[in-house]
């Protein structure tokens, strides 16, 4: 599956936010990449160029591209409710990001690994899928064989975030997906009409 390996330091200056968590390289270099990268004297950018870098700060931010979101979006469009709403809770729903969110990995690329690598159940049953849908009341947690890892512990031992439509059982390494979150809930830095505007054009 193809996905962006490139520098995110570089993209985090792009957006002009650490989008993949703490940087200290981007907090050294808070500015545009490029060559006129500190020179504050840019050209305003069009309704167009704002829409799309919302659109692209999502797709980088949940590590998914361009065909996946188009479908996700399409799929936010036939749902019920506010479409830019149901989009971030279709993205904030899927395994890999459910996985990053519970702590079991340090970023969303590991939690794609992690997935996988088959190291993750979903309801008892190992599920590869990264983009897998979660539903309310899914219990996601890690196989038995998989419990010892370094790796996973070391996520854990390092994550301190709580969210409220997830919780999580420590002894027995399983988090349970309670409830789709509302959009307050969503920590993500992203105006989701902006999207909304730029696929309907």
């Amino acid at each position: 599956m193809a996905r962006y390996i490139g520098p995110k330091t570089k993209i985090s200056r792009k957006f002009g936010e650490s989008i993949f968590g703490s940087d200290k390289s981007f907090e050294k270099r808070n500015y545009p990449p490029g060559q006129h990268g500190n020179n504050r004297r840019r050209g305003k950018k069009s309704e167009y160029a704002i829409q799309l870098m919302e659109k692209q700060k999502a797709k980088y931010t949940y590590g998914i591209l361009e065909r996946q979101f188009r479908n996700i979006f399409e799929k936010a469009t036939r749902s019920k409710g506010v479409t830019g709403e149901v989009l971030l809770q279709l993205c904030e729903s899927r395994l890999d990001n459910t996985v990053f969110r519970l702590g079991i990995a340090r970023s969303r690329n590991g939690a794609r690994q992690l997935v996988s690598h088959r190291h993750i159940t979903v309801n008892g049953n190992i599920v590869n899928i990264p983009s897998y849908q979660l539903r309310p009341g899914d219990v996601v947690g890690v196989r038995e064989k998989s419990k010892s890892l370094q790796v996973i512990q070391e996520a854990l031992d390092a994550h301190g975030a709580v969210y409220e439509w997830l919780t999580w059982n420590a002894a027995t390494k399983e988090g349970t997906f309670v409830t789709v979150p509302e959009r307050l809930q969503i920590p993500e830095n992203i105006k989701e009409q902006l999207i909304v505007e730029l696929y309907s054009k």
